[in-house]
Protein backbone atom coordinates (compact mmCIF):
# COMPACT_ATOMS: atom_id res chain seq x y z
CA UNK A 1 0.00 0.00 0.00
CA UNK A 2 1.14 3.63 -0.92
CA UNK A 3 0.27 7.03 0.78
CA UNK A 4 0.67 9.84 -0.38
CA UNK A 5 0.39 13.18 1.77
CA UNK A 6 0.70 16.35 0.10
CA UNK A 7 1.54 19.97 2.26
CA UNK A 8 2.71 23.72 1.34
CA UNK A 9 -0.29 24.76 0.13
CA UNK A 10 -1.93 28.23 1.28
CA UNK A 11 -3.07 31.46 0.90
CA UNK A 12 -1.67 33.59 -1.47
CA UNK A 13 -1.63 37.12 -3.21
CA UNK A 14 -1.95 37.01 -6.58
CA UNK A 15 1.40 36.94 -8.23
CA UNK A 16 3.03 34.89 -5.75
CA UNK A 17 4.38 31.86 -5.11
CA UNK A 18 4.16 28.46 -3.16
CA UNK A 19 5.87 25.04 -3.50
CA UNK A 20 4.09 22.35 -2.39
CA UNK A 21 5.36 18.94 -1.57
CA UNK A 22 4.45 15.26 -1.36
CA UNK A 23 5.80 12.62 0.27
CA UNK A 24 5.30 8.81 -0.50
CA UNK A 25 5.63 6.18 1.97
CA UNK A 26 7.13 2.75 0.67
CA UNK A 27 9.94 1.86 -1.66
CA UNK A 28 8.46 2.17 -4.79
CA UNK A 29 8.40 5.52 -5.49
CA UNK A 30 11.35 5.93 -7.74
CA UNK A 31 9.64 3.18 -9.86
CA UNK A 32 7.01 5.49 -11.01
CA UNK A 33 5.72 8.38 -12.71
CA UNK A 34 4.00 10.53 -10.58
CA UNK A 35 1.15 13.95 -11.14
CA UNK A 36 0.26 16.69 -10.17
CA UNK A 37 -4.06 17.10 -10.09
CA UNK A 38 -6.25 20.06 -8.79
CA UNK A 39 -9.82 20.87 -8.52
CA UNK A 40 -11.83 23.76 -7.75
CA UNK A 41 -14.79 24.38 -6.27
CA UNK A 42 -17.78 23.19 -8.29
CA UNK A 43 -15.24 22.15 -11.38
CA UNK A 44 -13.75 18.71 -12.42
CA UNK A 45 -10.44 17.30 -11.32
CA UNK A 46 -8.14 18.42 -14.04
CA UNK A 47 -4.10 17.36 -14.84
CA UNK A 48 -1.36 19.83 -13.65
CA UNK A 49 1.64 17.91 -14.60
CA UNK A 50 3.53 14.95 -14.50
CA UNK A 51 6.55 13.64 -14.28
CA UNK A 52 9.01 10.39 -14.97
CA UNK A 53 9.78 8.36 -12.74
CA UNK A 54 13.49 9.44 -13.47
CA UNK A 55 12.82 13.04 -13.60
CA UNK A 56 14.16 13.53 -16.54
CA UNK A 57 11.13 14.15 -18.85
CA UNK A 58 7.78 16.08 -17.74
CA UNK A 59 4.65 17.28 -18.98
CA UNK A 60 2.38 20.46 -18.29
CA UNK A 61 -1.07 21.48 -18.44
CA UNK A 62 -1.14 24.34 -21.21
CA UNK A 63 -2.81 26.64 -18.01
CA UNK A 64 0.04 26.10 -15.97
CA UNK A 65 2.97 26.08 -18.56
CA UNK A 66 5.69 28.48 -17.92
CA UNK A 67 4.60 28.96 -14.16
CA UNK A 68 4.68 25.67 -12.43
CA UNK A 69 7.24 23.04 -12.00
CA UNK A 70 7.04 19.74 -11.24
CA UNK A 71 10.89 17.68 -10.01
CA UNK A 72 11.11 14.94 -7.58
CA UNK A 73 13.55 13.57 -5.63
CA UNK A 74 13.50 9.61 -5.70
CA UNK A 75 16.39 9.30 -2.59
CA UNK A 76 13.81 11.32 -0.05
CA UNK A 77 10.61 9.92 -1.51
CA UNK A 78 9.39 13.14 -2.61
CA UNK A 79 7.50 15.35 -5.29
CA UNK A 80 7.53 19.01 -5.52
CA UNK A 81 5.19 21.26 -7.34
CA UNK A 82 6.76 25.28 -7.65
CA UNK A 83 3.99 27.46 -8.30
CA UNK A 84 5.08 30.96 -9.79
CA UNK A 85 3.13 33.83 -11.32
CA UNK A 86 -0.26 32.15 -9.26
CA UNK A 87 -3.44 33.36 -11.09
CA UNK A 88 -6.60 33.74 -8.74
CA UNK A 89 -8.07 30.98 -11.08
CA UNK A 90 -5.20 28.49 -9.76
CA UNK A 91 -7.08 28.41 -6.75
CA UNK A 92 -8.04 24.52 -6.00
CA UNK A 93 -7.61 21.70 -4.19
CA UNK A 94 -4.18 20.10 -5.31
CA UNK A 95 -3.52 16.40 -5.75
CA UNK A 96 -0.44 14.38 -6.25
CA UNK A 97 -1.21 10.55 -8.04
CA UNK A 98 1.39 7.87 -8.97
CA UNK A 99 0.79 7.25 -12.76
CA UNK A 100 0.08 3.03 -13.22
CA UNK A 101 3.06 1.31 -14.68
CA UNK A 102 6.37 1.65 -13.86
CA UNK A 103 9.38 2.90 -15.37
CA UNK A 104 7.40 4.76 -17.65
CA UNK A 105 9.04 7.38 -19.73
CA UNK A 106 6.31 9.43 -21.67
CA UNK A 107 4.83 10.43 -23.60
CA UNK A 108 1.96 11.63 -20.89
CA UNK A 109 -1.65 12.71 -21.52
CA UNK A 110 -4.25 13.85 -19.43
CA UNK A 111 -6.76 10.47 -19.22
CA UNK A 112 -3.71 8.35 -17.92
CA UNK A 113 -4.46 6.09 -14.94
CA UNK A 114 -3.10 6.70 -11.60
CA UNK A 115 -3.92 4.50 -8.63
CA UNK A 116 -2.36 5.92 -5.46
CA UNK A 117 -3.57 9.47 -4.40
CA UNK A 118 -2.93 11.95 -1.63
CA UNK A 119 -5.51 13.60 0.45
CA UNK A 120 -5.15 16.84 -1.20
CA UNK A 121 -3.69 20.57 -0.48
CA UNK A 122 -6.10 23.47 -0.35
CA UNK A 123 -3.94 26.35 -2.50
CA UNK A 124 -5.69 29.97 -2.29
CA UNK A 125 -5.01 32.59 -5.03
CA UNK A 126 -6.40 36.13 -3.99
CA UNK A 127 -6.81 38.97 -6.69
Amino acid sequence: QVQLVESGGGLVQAGGSLRLSCVASGRTFSSYAMGWFRQAPGKEREFVAAISWSGTSTYYADSVKGRFTISRENAKNTLYLQMNSLKPEDTAVYYCARRTGPYYSGPYYPGDEYDYWGQGTQVTVSS
